[in-house]
């Protein structure tokens, strides 16, 4: 397929950490995307907000955190509406702003097994391209087990650019990449604040130091 291939990777993003950025980093390889646009949710409608940053506050980190790359560019489309985000919305309105490229919506296969409670999810599996990434404690296997049976065959395991190239046609296509996936969570990281613990080397060191200076997750 020709045009420029472009990555979507929304989330909380409460707080990012190396473990979103290795993954979207191995996706970019594998599948040979030209950039990864970050977004993060304003209210994510999966997610119990009380403990969840201002979205001022996760954009500034997000910001900090993709500074020296690229590749990676954050985008505030759904921070800016206000109110809670879905992800069928926001792909709509970036396939018009990016007309001329390829789009591809990222996910984990946490994520990814709850589709089902998604907003129009049978539209989205229809008219986008899926990537799925492992994750620790999720089989990618399963991932046939979240979408209706006439999506099977829709559904290929990529383990290197070159199946992702071969396998690439139209959608609906659900790739799932088995990624070397750092075993770092949002949650964790959160927790570890509250406990006064150091989190040094989960997460960017701008980002550890904006979450201090702003007193972020803390008692």
């Amino acid at each position: 397929m020709k045009g420029k291939r472009i990555g979507i990777f929304g989330g909380t993003f409460n707080p990012i950490h190396f473990g979103h950025l290795r993954a979207a980093e191995e996706v970019r390889y594998k599948c040979q995307l030209e950039k990864i646009l970050f977004i993060p949710a304003y209210i994510p409608p999966h997610k119990n907000s009380s403990d969840i940053a201002s979205s001022k506050a996760r954009w500034d980190m997000i910001c900090l955190a993709l500074s020296n790359n690229d590749a990676f560019m954050p985008l505030d489309i759904e921070i800016k509406k206000e109110k809670i985000s879905y992800s069928i919305d926001t792909l709509k309105e970036l396939r018009n702003t990016y007309s001329d490229s390829i789009i591809f919506f990222i996910m984990g296969i946490d994520s990814f097994m709850e589709i089902k409670t998604w907003k129009n999810y049978i539209e989205l599996i229809e008219n986008y391209f899926l990537i799925v990434m492992s994750r620790p404690g999720f089989e990618l296997e399963n991932a046939k087990l979240a979408v209706p049976s006439k999506f099977s065959s829709k559904i290929f395991f990529i383990r290197k650019e070159e199946d992702f190239n071969r396998t690439l046609s139209a959608p609906p296509q659900i790739f799932l990449i088995p990624i070397k996936a750092l075993n770092i969570s949002s949650t964790e990281i959160r927790n570890m604040i509250k406990k006064g613990e150091s989190i040094k080397y989960l997460l960017p060191e701008n980002v550890e130091k904006y979450i201090f200076e702003n007193r972020l997750y803390q008692k």
